[in-house]
C-alpha cells in the first residue's frame, strides 16, 4: 500500500513538473524566424489627443525590455510587423469622495484592434477586433492645496499629455498587449 502510494506520488509529480507553467510575458511562442518586430505608430480613431503616441512609445519600450527581439518603426525592415487601432478610450468614475462627492478613482477601458503579422509569409500571428484593457486609477487630488477648494479640472486632467497617470496606464496597457502577442493567446 505505501509503495503504491509513493509511486502514485512520484508519478504526480512528474506529470505536475511538466505542465510548461510560466510567468505571464516571458513565454516566446513566436516562430523563430522572427528577430526583428516592427511596430508603425497605432492609428488614433478616438478623439483623445497623442494617446496612441503613448501607447505605441509604451508597447515599443515592453518589447526592448521583455523580450529578446530588436524592434524598429519601418514595416519594411521587420521580420514581423504590430499594427494596431485605438478604437475607443473611455473613462468613468468609480470610486468617490464621500466629503466632497467627487470621484477619486476612475475605471480606465481601452479598446483597440490589434494584427500582428509575420511579413514574408502573411501569415497572421495574432489578431483581435477586441483587444480591451481595463484598469483603475487614483485621480491625484480633487483638492487644490493652495485654496482647499475643489479642482474641476482634475478629471480633465486626468488624460493631458504629461499626466503621469497616463503613462501608468500606458505601461500597463503595453505589458498586457506584449504578453498577449508572444504568447498567442
Amino acid at each position: 500500500m505505501a509503495r503504491n502510494l509513493l509511486c502514485t506520488a512520484l508519478l504526480l509529480g512528474g506529470v505536475m513538473s511538466g505542465c510548461g507553467y510560466h510567468v505571464a510575458g516571458r513565454s516566446d511562442a513566436l516562430p523563430k524566424s522572427i528577430h526583428v518586430i516592427a511596430v508603425p505608430a497605432l492609428e488614433n480613431k478616438t478623439s483623445s489627443y497623442r494617446i496612441e503616441q503613448k501607447l505605441t512609445a509604451a508597447t515599443i519600450h515592453e518589447f526592448l525590455a521583455k523580450t529578446s527581439y530588436r524592434v524598429v518603426s519601418d514595416p519594411a525592415n521587420g521580420d514581423a510587423v504590430l499594427r494596431g487601432k485605438v478604437l475607443s478610450l473611455e473613462a468613468v468614475p468609480l470610486l468617490f469622495d464621500t466629503a466632497s462627492g467627487r470621484a477619486t478613482t476612475m475605471l480606465v477601458t481601452v479598446k483597440c484592434e490589434v494584427t500582428f503579422e509575420e511579413r514574408e509569409t502573411g501569415k497572421i500571428l495574432y489578431h483581435t477586433n477586441n483587444f480591451v484593457f481595463r484598469n483603475e486609477y487614483e485621480i491625484p487630488s480633487v483638492l487644490t492645496p493652495s485654496t482647499g477648494q475643489v479642482n474641476p479640472n482634475t478629471i480633465a486632467g486626468f488624460f493631458e499629455e504629461q499626466d503621469p497617470a497616463l503613462d501608468r496606464l500606458a505601461q500597463d496597457f503595453a505589458t498586457r498587449l506584449v504578453a498577449a502577442v508572444t504568447e498567442n493567446y
